[in-house]
C-alpha cells in the first residue's frame, strides 16, 4: 500500500468512526417498536437496489469502471443526510434515524458482500478486476476492516463516553469529509483534460440510478402498507446512498479511477438535489392540503 493509499484509508476510517459516534442506544431501541417499518426501509437498500443495479449493468453494457461504480454506490448504506431530508420533508424522522443506524451496522457485512457478488457475477467487471490486477477477496477483506474496526471503536466510545463523542463528532466528520474531497478534487484537476461533454451520459446514468432507488423505496413501502410519513422515510433511505463512503473506497481500492470517481461524485450531488426536491414537494403538498 502506497503512502497516499494509507492516508486515504485513515481518512475513510475517520469518516466511518465519526458516523458511529452519531449512533445512540435509543436509535436501536426504537427498532423494537417499529420492526416492520425498519425492515421495509432496509429492503430497498440492501436487496432491491443491488439486485436491480446488477441486472441493469448486464443489460446496458456500460464501461466496466462505470458499472463497478454503480455497484459500489448501490452496495453502500444510506448516509446521515437522509435523516435531515426526511425531517424537512415531514417524513417519519425517528424511522429514518433507526433505519440509518441499523443499516450502518449491517453495512459492515452487506456492503462488501453485495459489492463482491455483483462484481463477480458480471462478466465485464470480473474481467476488469483481473485486468487491473485487483483480487476480489482483498477488496472484501479491506472493506470489512475499513468499516468494522472504526465502526466498533466509534460505537464503544459513544456508549462509554457520550459527552466526548458528541464533542469530537462534528469536527472529525467535517475534517474527514474535507480531506476526502480534497484528495478527489486534486485527482480531478490532474485529469481535467478528460472532463468534457462525455460527462453528460454519466449524469443521465446517475439520475436514472437514483430515481430507481427512490422508486424501489416507494414500491416497497406501498406494498407493505406504510403510512405516508413512513413512505417518505423509506423512499429517502432507498435513494440517498452514502456516496462519500463510496468515494473513499474508490480512492483507496481503485486508485481514484476517474470513471468511478465521476459516477460517485455525481451521485453525491444529485441525490441531494432529488432528495431535497422531493422534500420541498411534500411540504408544499402538505401546505395545500392544510388550506
Amino acid at each position: 500500500m502506497s503512502t497516499q493509499q494509507l492516508i486515504l484509508s485513515l481518512v475513510l476510517a475517520t469518516m466511518v468512526f465519526s458516523v458511529a459516534l452519531e449512533l445512540k442506544v435509543e436509535d436501536f431501541r426504537r427498532v423494537a417498536k417499529m420492526p416492520r417499518s425498519v425492515v421495509c426501509g432496509l429492503i430497498p437498500q440492501f436487496l432491491l437496489l443491488p439486485v436491480g443495479t446488477w441486472l441493469a449493468t448486464l443489460a446496458l453494457d456500460l464501461p466496466a469502471n462505470v458499472e463497478a461504480a454503480m455497484m459500489l454506490v448501490a452496495a453502500c448504506p444510506g448516509g446521515s443526510l437522509s435523516n435531515y431530508v426526511t425531517h424537512y420533508g415531514r417524513g417519519n424522522t425517528a424511522l429514518s434515524v433507526s433505519v440509518s443506524a441499523v443499516a450502518s451496522l449491517m453495512a459492515l457485512v452487506l456492503t462488501p458482500f453485495n459489492f463482491g457478488w455483483m462484481m463477480a457475477a458480471n462478466p465485464a467487471t470480473a474481467a476488469w478486476l483481473r485486468e487491473i490486477a485487483i483480487n476480489p477477496n482483498d477488496i472484501w477483506i479491506s472493506l470489512a476492516l475499513m468499516l468494522a474496526i472504526p465502526m466498533a471503536l466509534g460505537l464503544t466510545l459513544s456508549h462509554h463516553q457520550p459527552a466526548l463523542a458528541e464533542r469530537i463528532r462534528k469536527p472529525l466528520g467535517n475534517f474527514s469529509l474535507l480531506a476526502l474531497l480534497a484528495f478527489i478534487a486534486l485527482g480531478l484537476v490532474a485529469q481535467r483534460h478528460l472532463l468534457n461533454a462525455a460527462i453528460l451520459p454519466m449524469l443521465a446514468i446517475v439520475v436514472l440510478h437514483n430515481g430507481a432507488g427512490l422508486l424501489l423505496g416507494w414500491v416497497t413501502s406501498k406494498a407493505m402498507g406504510m403510512s405516508e410519513p413512513d413512505k417518505r422515510a423509506v423512499m429517502i433511505e432507498g435513494g440517498m446512498q452514502n456516496s462519500g463512503l463510496a468515494l473513499g473506497i474508490i480512492a483507496v481500492q481503485f486508485n481514484a479511477d476517474l470513471g468511478m470517481v465521476i459516477i460517485a461524485s455525481l451521485w453525491g450531488i444529485w441525490h441531494i438535489v432529488s432528495g431535497m426536491g422531493l422534500a420541498i414537494y411534500w411540504r408544499k403538498s402538505d401546505a395545500g392540503l392544510a388550506r
